[in-house]
């Protein structure tokens, strides 16, 4: 197993740069600026009279933070061939065996007679199938929870979901699971957030990650594997080849072994990303199959489907095709890329492109024995559904069962058959006694008077996402809204911008206008002002990860008679974001706002830090404060952007939530 280790770090640590791919692009990568013609063509060569009328069409929206499970895919261009890793952002699924995926497809699907619902599961059929495909429990936990609604595509994990095998050197075969971690931790929307954010901007995740690739706060994760030695195969009170299970880190360590860093964009999305194609099938010698039934089914469907979305030949195409030499007897079919002389077959007289023994690099095939019944079943293992559902619950943090609740009173909720919640309901209560009685008692199910099965009380302390905080607290790529008005404090904002920067944060002036915003120190109209990057109808709190109110009389005296400011704030503190403020902001803050059960600065005079519930304050904030004032993020640090900093690293204060501070307003 050292060796297949040792070439997958190989693969990590030696593609930096200019890589192989790279250099590969550039020969299907041309500049029209650079390689002027006499006017516009068609494809085949025509010049275009007009390219000003046609018909025209709409192309649907796109809900990027709606519930839902992320794909997780990466290709490796590796010497030896194309490995592609192809998982989610869980790390099981909803059902065992492939034979299950077109039910599972069909009941998520809109209805035929009216065509809904087309972009959620809450709805009658999903949660029907979910009800009597027991299996389906495990998965349904974590997409019920925050899992689901990621705050960022960087802040994911990923899985390779399936068991594979390893084989070293010595022909000894072991089972693993693939995983990818993220560099700034896991973290998530919360439910309110994501649904206004799908419609006010439904490329939220496709800008946010190549915002954080522009400003060079590149994305980063490390990857890490789960081994188990073909000996130890049934060791456990769990099937390891079950899709739905997961392997408890306690029981089987995760061993990091490369990192992988996005560093640049495409140059054009759809020859680079929207025509890249995955076979969970493409695995490079050292990587093979375990008997996983929903990887065999999945290693068949993930080829067909590439040949009816992109042809016979779709490896040929630039982002598909590897790195690496090809030499095969593939020939003829729709978009054929190559003109190949001479033979293609095997034996030839010529000996041309014969089979690569094992020996010599050939893909090597593990010899393994085999006794047993060939019928239609599985396993006594597979079929006990609830232990893991219980496991992951039981590991989750007190908020974090909470918004699992939430979820499913949502989507049942959303379900108009009494059947359908009513069974679902009941299922729950083999999960969770509590879980299942407040779920039903929001959508009208069945309210259990007992449990319908013990809960076992074990948790895993790698399931709840606070598991995956940075061991180094960072601000890195975090959005920063600071709201000005006229009259701002100009040197608290310079002072300001330029620490978060320093912490790779990103700060952006939200304003009355998109232009100039003038500070107190410079008459309105006069001078230069401020570039405002927004106002306040163009944005929402939702698309900034902390909001901050700096000082100045004027300033704050005209946020206060903006509605849409004070919502901004109050929908920021419902969301439990950060929130600082400063001098005349602590008053903005105290007076208008009115944030319930926490407690303000009460110096203006002071640039003694106050904190409470993620809300951040003091009375002044001056060129000596500044100086004092560190960029370290820690907790107890003196200063106010130290302070600020740390509640932001923290993500959210979910004590706000868990105390009832956000049931008390509205946002």
């Amino acid at each position: 197993m050292s060796s297949t280790i040792g070439a997958i770090k190989e693969a990590f640590t030696s593609a930096t740069g200019q890589t192989a791919k790279v250099a590969d692009l550039q020969n299907v990568t041309s500049d029209p600026s650079k390689k002027p013609t006499k006017g516009l063509t068609t494809d085949h060569g025509v010049f275009i009279s007009d390219t000003d009328n046609w018909y025209t069409g709409l192309s649907p929206t796109r809900h990027d933070t709606v519930r839902d499970v992320r794909g997780f895919a990466t290709k490796f261009y590796t010497e030896e061939g194309n490995w592609d890793l192809v998982g989610n952002n869980i790390p099981v699924f909803f059902i065992q065996d492939a034979i299950k995926f077109p039910d599972l497809i069909h009941a998520v699907k809109p209805e035929p007679h009216n065509e809904v619902p087309t972009g959620q599961s809450a709805h009658n059929n999903f949660w029907d199938f979910a009800g009597l495909q027991p299996e389906s429990a495990h998965m349904a936990m974590w997409a019920m929870s925050d899992r689901a609604i990621p705050r960022s595509l960087r802040m994911m994990q990923g899985f390779g979901v399936n068991t594979f095998t390893l084989l070293n050197t010595r022909g000894e075969r072991f089972f693993v699971k693939f995983h990818w971690i993220p560099e700034l931790g896991v973290h998530s929307l919360m439910w309110d957030e994501a649904l206004k954010i799908a419609g006010q901007d439904p490329d939220f995740h496709r800008k946010d990650l190549e915002e954080a690739i522009s400003t060079g706060a590149y994305p980063k994760w490390v990857f890490g594997i789960q081994v188990i030695p073909e000996a130890r195969e049934n060791d456990f009170d769990f099937d390891i080849l079950d899709a739905t299970k997961v392997w408890p880190e306690e029981l089987v360590p995760v061993e990091i072994i490369g990192e992988m860093v996005l560093n640049r964009t495409v140059d054009e999305y759809f020859p680079e990303t929207e025509q890249v194609a995955f076979c969970t099938a493409h695995v490079v010698p050292g990587i093979g199959f375990s008997d996983d039934p929903l990887l065999q089914g999945r290693n068949f469907s993930y080829f067909d489907t590439q040949l009816s979305r992109l042809g016979i030949n779709w490896q040929q195409l630039p982002i598909n095709r590897p790195v690496c030499p090809v030499l095969n007897h593939h020939r003829d079919g729709a978009m054929q890329h190559k003109i190949t002389k001479d033979l293609n077959y095997w034996p030839n007289r010529h000996s041309v492109g014969p089979p690569v023994p094992p020996a010599e690099g050939g893909y090597a095939e593990y010899p393994q024995k085999i006794q047993a019944i060939k019928q239609r079943l599985r396993s006594p293992k597979f079929q006990e559904h609830y232990n893991h559902a219980q496991l992951f619950y039981n590991s989750l943090q007190d908020y974090e069962k909470a918004h699992v609740v939430s979820a499913l009173s949502f989507e049942l909720s959303h379900c108009d058959d009494p059947v359908v919640y009513e069974s679902y309901t009941k299922l729950l209560n083999n999960i969770d006694f509590d879980l299942a009685k407040q779920v039903a008692i929001n959508v009208g199910g069945v309210v259990p008077d007992k449990p319908a099965r013990a809960n076992h009380g074990y948790a895993s302390s790698r399931l709840s996402q606070l598991a995956f905080a940075p061991k180094e607290p960072t601000i890195k790529s975090r959005r920063i809204a600071i709201l000005l008005a006229d009259g701002f404090n100009s040197a608290e904002v310079e002072a300001l911008r330029a620490a978060f920067k320093a912490g790779s944060a990103t700060t952006w002036i939200i304003g009355p206008r998109r232009g100039s915003v003038y500070p107190d120190d410079e008459q309105v109209g006069t001078g230069n002002g401020y570039s405002a990057d927004h106002h306040f109808e163009g944005q929402r709190s939702t698309m900034f990860d902390a909001i901050i109110i700096p000082s100045g009389a004027k300033h704050a005296q005209a946020l206060a008679g903006s509605g849409r400011t004070i919502h901004w704030v109050r929908e920021a503190f419902g969301h439990c974001k950060a929130i600082g403020a400063l001098g005349e902001g602590v008053a903005f803050l105290r007076e208008v706002v009115q944030l319930p059960g926490v407690q303000l600065s009460p110096d203006p005079n002071s640039d003694a830090v106050t904190t409470s519930y993620g809300v951040v304050t003091a009375g002044r904030y001056d060129v000596g404060s500044a100086v004092a004032d560190t960029l370290t993020i820690k907790q107890g640090e003196k200063g106010f952007v130290a302070n600020f900093a740390y509640e932001l690293s923290k993500h959210r204060c979910w004590e706000r939530e868990s105390d009832g501070l956000v049931a008390k307003v509205a946002f």
